[in-house]
């Protein structure tokens, strides 16, 4: 019997360490979801000196100090986000970053390969504008909080934004040690105390990937009077961005 009880517990054991191993291996699966380019947008190459992989932005170039560039959620086309911030930022070049392996960028995204291509990408839209708002939606609000953290950002927009992907992880999978096996961690949360710029906060009453609690937990984060937060009523994760709301909000200042 007691052979039968280590012998069970041996394989319970293998298959946990087998679980953890898969968790780790295919982790980045569980945060990327690439997608293809399905709008025909006008694009540009964003350099990334000697790395060699061609990574991409949708763009809508436009004269003046006034750009906007993006970065969007785990599985968005940003090619179909051109035509609502041309109408939310009529005044605004817009720049709107294509992650590795998504639309036609190639190459695998990384946490560390995406932050240096957003950071290339601000550089390169800032030479030609000197007013650049940062927008970030969901996975993107950790792109776009550490980019502010490093670059003079004129104004920062985060959409239904955590404080950590690796504390939402935590949450999904509370039986495997997730902090030590997860790479990209995402958090937020280290890099808002060198945001300079003023930042605004949109979240989804009913976000069903974003518990509450994270997004009110980064809006703690930010200095007193330096971050608003934003409710929008009755809509979803997915659904936020189809509210009426949605691209005024983005575009103005709260309160105005």
């Amino acid at each position: 019997m007691n052979r039968l009880i280590t012998l069970t517990l041996c394989l319970i054991a293998l298959a946990y360490a087998a679980a953890c191993g898969v968790l780790f291996v295919f982790q980045r699966s569980f945060i990327y979801h690439p997608q293809a380019q399905s709008v025909d947008t006008p694009l540009i190459r964003v350099p990334n000196g000697s790395d060699g992989v061609t990574v991409q932005a949708s763009v809508r170039e436009q004269a003046g100090t006034q750009a906007v560039v993006y970065f969007g959620g785990n599985a968005e086309d940003v090619s179909q986000d051109l035509q609502p911030l041309s109408e939310a930022f009529p005044s605004h070049a817009l720049y709107l970053l294509h992650y590795r392996g998504f639309g036609r960028s190639g190459g695998s995204p990384t946490e560390e390969a995406i932050q240096r291509d957003a950071l290339a990408l601000f550089d390169q839209a800032h030479q030609k504008h000197g007013s650049v708002v940062v927008i970030g939606r969901s996975l993107g609000t950790g792109v776009a909080v550490r980019l502010a953290s490093q670059r003079p950002v004129s104004r920062l927009v985060l959409v239904t934004p955590y404080d950590s992907l690796q504390e939402l992880a935590v949450r999904q999978f509370p039986y495997f040690p997730v902090r030590w096996l997860i790479t990209d961690k995402f958090e937020s949360w280290k890099y808002v105390a060198q945001v300079k710029a003023p930042a605004h906060l949109i979240m989804a009453e009913h976000d069903e990937v974003i518990p509450r609690a994270s997004t009110e937990q980064l809006f703690l984060r930010f200095a007193k009077g330096a971050a608003t937060l934003s409710v929008i009523p009755g809509v979803s994760h997915n659904t936020v961005m189809q509210h009426p709301s949605y691209l005024r909000l983005l575009s103005s200042t709260p309160g105005t």
